[in-house]
């Protein structure tokens, strides 16, 4: 078989994605690639398809026992013999796998980088005809990535001890410049193509919203959504709980994943997800490394992540499966303040020396402040991502928060004038709601005890909304006229823009949304017509291809619970949009659709064609 072939047969694709055939061509011949795809974008298929066209052994070196095990899953549902190797097997289990790598068996083997340094793993390595090693989640070797692995710093040394180097892959979803750099270097890739297939994800809606009562907005949402099946990010273990325990009060089916469970529940819950007994996941960012759930319809973040790269790989879990998905982003202040707490006191970074930590939380800070601004900024918020990773859109997306609410532009030089005054007034000593409660003329105890009240701009903006002096305030940070402080106070300090203030004739202009609610009434539910078919260009899904579609996903269930395997894993949701749409009537015309290919067809072709038949 050729490559095409290989993609029909067992992954029931006809054509491949963007970036996927060049980066399997170099790997063919030999040469190393580095392939920063985002998530859904088909980077697995990038080493799949040539380890079985090379004669021996592709290594996938893997960071989490979960996604490990949802590869190797989906592999050998496809009909393509694969192991993982990991601490989740027995050591009879372990032994049992290597054995049957030494016979041949598989030409995929997941493994963790732990197990790369083991005597009895290395004895193998040594002498096993390994033609090919792919590094998942790429940029856990760099500390300058959002998830830095020490183990991944064991993968160089590792190659240096087989008899024959082979040719190597390395694959991650985010990664700016620096950590690309990084991960060449670490790695030590030899002369690699290096590939971005580009960030943008079209089928993603994005929001940024900061309610009074976080939970309202979620209950509302799912009440809207119940059908459908989503993650709910959290900063921590206890409000992980606190949302999760809220929600099955409330009727919800929902489960909780957080590093604070003890595996066994960690693992039920994860399956009871990834098998849709519990659509909806709330979890700590621990959940969602590698998970292949392609009906992801949401992922809300309940409170700000750390930085955009965290963020763009924990939304874009959502619609993996190129169909219409939302990526909610609910922001309180608070979220800095815990951030912050979290970069000064995390044990991330336990095996750096003291001057390395101290550069990694620098920059950690930094980082923190873009995703500040990501939740401030008025313009497109999709740009605001492809900018921070190195792209540029067309400054209008027509599929993100900001560019579906309408604005006004106003004069707000008078009201930044003030809030840079008082900064210099107060001998830049205090935070942000210390500066908005004396603009806007709060009486309260600190605001007396810091004798603020005695401030020449207290009360200047009294009868101007708190909400609105913020925005503003965020807005002279966002533009350079303020900073904050990289410690645990975030003190507002003056820039050199604005150390004269806003001089002479210079007016400041700032886009304002015309009412404090965001969303207009008209997109605020956002309530799809059918289950994904707004993603099929040109293709009206009616009534019936709804009432169709429900009854193949019905007979996915049924056979997903037969065979004890996710759903998505028989067929995915698209597939059967697609079938619900086309409707094909034998084996070639059931073939003919995305996502069926040869071996799928021979396990659940026929019963798929059957219910066709009798329900169209």
């Amino acid at each position: 078989m050729d490559k095409y072939e290989i993609l029909k047969t067992y992954f029931g694709y006809d054509s491949f994605r963007d970036g996927q055939e060049e980066l399997i061509d170099s790997l063919l011949r030999g040469r190393d690639v580095l392939g920063v795809m985002p998530t859904g974008a088909g980077k697995s298929l990038c080493y799949q398809v040539p380890a079985l066209l090379m004669e021996g052994i592709t290594l996938v070196i893997s960071p989490l026992i979960s996604l490990m095990k949802d590869q190797v899953r989906a592999l050998n549902s496809a009909g393509i013999h694969a192991a993982y190797l990991n601490s989740s097997l027995t050591p009879g289990q372990y032994r049992k796998a290597l054995d049957y790598a030494r016979m041949g068996r598989y030409p995929i083997i997941y493994v963790a980088p732990e197990r790369l340094t083991t005597e009895e793993f290395l004895d193998f390595a040594r002498n096993a005809p390994i033609s090919m090693i792919s590094v998942d989640e790429a940029h856990c070797v760099s500390q300058w990535g959002q998830d830095f692995r020490p183990s991944y710093l064991k993968i160089a040394r590792f190659i240096d001890k087989l008899p024959r180097r082979p040719v190597l892959g390395a694959f991650t979803a985010t990664a700016t410049r620096e950590v690309q750099d990084d991960i060449v270097r670490m790695l030590e890739l030899q002369s690699p193509r290096v590939l971005t297939a580009g960030f943008n994800r079209p089928n993603l809606y994005f929001s940024v919203q900061t309610p009074r009562d976080r939970y309202a907005v979620v209950k509302n949402y799912l009440q809207t959504h119940q059908e459908e099946s989503g993650i709910i990010y959290c900063l921590t273990r206890k409000t992980v709980e606190e949302v999760c325990e809220r929600l099955r009060e409330d009727g919800f089916l929902a489960t909780r994943y957080h590093a604070g469970l003890k595996d066994e529940e960690r693992q039920r819950n994860q399956d009871d997800f990834i098998y849709d007994r519990s659509p909806v996941m709330v979890a700590t960012n621990a959940f969602g490394m590698g998970i292949d759930k392609s009906n992801v319809r949401f992922v809300i973040h309940y409170q700000m992540p750390k930085n955009m790269e965290s963020y763009y790989q924990e939304a874009g879990r959502a619609g993996r499966d190129g169909e219409p998905a939302e990526c909610i982003l609910l922001y309180g202040g608070q979220d800095v303040i815990t951030n912050q707490f979290f970069i000064e006191h995390g044990q991330d970074n336990e095996e750096l020396d003291a001057v390395s930590r101290a550069l990694v939380q620098e920059q950690d800070r930094e980082r923190l402040k873009k995703m500040t601004f990501y939740c401030f900024t008025n313009e497109c918020l999709r740009e605001y991502i492809l900018r921070y990773f190195g792209e540029y859109g067309e400054g209008y997306c027509g599929n993100c928060l900001n560019c579906l609410t309408q604005f006004e532009t106003v004069d707000v030089t008078e009201i930044a004038r003030s809030l840079i005054d008082c900064v210099r007034s107060c001998g830049q000593r205090y935070g942000i709601n210390v500066l908005i409660d004396t603009i806007h003329g709060a009486r309260t105890a600190k605001i007396r005890q810091y004798r603020m009240n005695e401030n020449p701009q207290y009360g200047a903006w009294s009868k101007e909304p708190a909400y609105r002096l913020r925005q503003i305030l965020n807005y002279l940070l966002l533009k350079g006229y303020l900073q904050t402080t990289n410690d645990e106070y975030f003190l507002v300090k003056l820039t050199e823009k604005s150390r004269g203030g806003l001089a002479g004739e210079e007016r400041l202009l700032m886009k304002l949304a015309r009412e404090q609610e965001q969303l207009p009434k008209e997109k605020r539910s956002r309530k799809r017509k059918g289950k994904a078919a707004a993603g099929l260009s040109g293709v009206e899904f009616t009534e019936e291809a709804q009432r169709l579609f429900d009854k193949l996903r019905a007979l996915r269930t049924e056979i997903a619970r037969e065979e004890q395997v996710p759903p998505y894993i028989v067929f995915s949701d698209k597939t059967l949009v697609l079938m619900s749409v086309q409707r094909p009537k034998n084996k070639k015309e059931m073939l003919a659709v995305s996502g069926v290919g040869a071996f799928k067809y021979e396990k659940y072709g026929e019963r798929f064609l059957k219910c066709l038949e009798k329900n169209g």
